[in-house]
């Protein structure tokens, strides 16, 4: 399988739900139909195609079937997602060497925008003192 398939798995809004509730633990499909607004069946539905996306697998326990987040499927996606952290870091360090010549500049407000202790904010009431 590869990222795509994955993907497009992952399109579906109840699927991804289905997914997110494997991610804490192995479970049945009624368990999963238990903890969602959708039918046992529909649950089965959304879970064929993870498996044929290779996003879950899933193991005989008596009489059920038992589902969890198969590794394989997620390595492929993740490994196709690093890419892109690999891009957006190569992009920052282009852009800290840029701007070297900036390293020393503080940012801080003009001078004109601070105020003393002592000054009132622009638009703000003066309290009146207590008695």
């Amino acid at each position: 399988m590869t990222y795509a398939s994955s993907l497009a798995a992952l399109s579906d809004p109840t699927r991804r739900q289905v997914f997110e509730h494997l991610r804490n633990g192995p479970r049945s499909v009624g368990e999963l139909a238990a903890e969602m607004p959708v039918s046992r069946p529909a649950v089965s539905q959304h879970l064929k195609v993870l498996k044929d996306a290779g996003l879950v697998t899933d193991q005989a326990q008596g009489a059920r079937r038992v589902y969890r987040i198969g590794q394989n499927g997620l390595g492929e996606l993740r490994s196709w997602l690093d890419q892109f952290w690999g891009d957006a870091l190569q992009a920052f360090k282009a852009h800290i060497d840029d701007n070297k010549d900036m390293a020393h500049v503080s940012i801080t407000r003009p001078d004109h925008t601070r105020r003393t202790r002592t000054q009132k904010r622009p638009g703000k009431r003066q309290r009146r003192p207590r008695i």
